[in-house]
């Protein structure tokens, strides 16, 4: 998993509450065996017309959001089911950093295993950058996770918290297996106490 530290980048807005995951990435797209591929598909009945050319009122498909790495949503993001894919597909897309007043618990989690930093705002500081982002376009955020800040070019900042275990995790890169192998020495010393054969790192 990609270290998060400090991520600089354009912000892209979409006004839309209880976003689930059968929007982020449909159903039909999820036959893949890897995790990459999948950011072409991201909004994928938003983003598209049925001729398969692009929805000009589709916000991901406005000109001052390309190339987009910091999402901007409202309310209860990443609901309905649990597949792991929507992030993938986010990350794939290139998005770095998801902020929203609240997340669906299992989108949340899945968030901060695969290196995207999902942030929790109040809905009056969502609102603030919805503003920011709609009257300065593109507008760019950096968000730094060793000093827990965002800031814009301005000189506007506000704080956010972050659970410290899931901060360590991806302050160092660390997804599950990894933090496994960090007691590699434990583990083996446990099983070669066992007469069992030593653990491949």
């Amino acid at each position: 998993m990609r270290e998060f530290k400090q991520h600089s980048g354009i912000v892209a807005t979409l006004d839309r509450a209880n976003v689930d995951t059968d929007q982020i990435i449909p159903k039909q797209f999820l036959k893949r065996i890897e995790r990459t591929g999948f950011g072409q598909y991201l909004f994928f009945d938003w983003r598209f017309r049925e001729d398969g050319s692009e929805n000009p009122e589709f916000e991901l498909n406005r000109p001052e959001f390309r190339g987009a790495s910091i999402l901007v949503a409202r309310r209860n993001f990443g609901s309905g089911s649990s597949r792991e894919h929507a992030v993938w597909a986010l990350d794939d897309y290139g998005f770095r950093v998801v902020i929203a007043p609240s997340f669906a618990d299992i989108f949340f989690n899945n968030c901060f295993k695969n290196g995207v930093l999902p942030i929790k705002l109040s809905e009056a500081e969502v609102d603030r950058l919805f503003q920011k982002a709609n009257q300065a376009a593109p507008y760019r955020l950096t968000v730094d996770l060793e000093t827990l800040t965002i800031s814009d070019e301005e000189g506007w900042e506000l704080p956010f918290e972050v659970d410290s275990f899931r901060r360590h995790c991806l302050l160092n890169g660390l997804d599950d297996i990894a933090l496994t192998l960090e007691h590699a020495d434990k583990i083996a010393a446990y099983e070669a106490a066992r007469g069992m054969p030593p653990v491949q790192g």
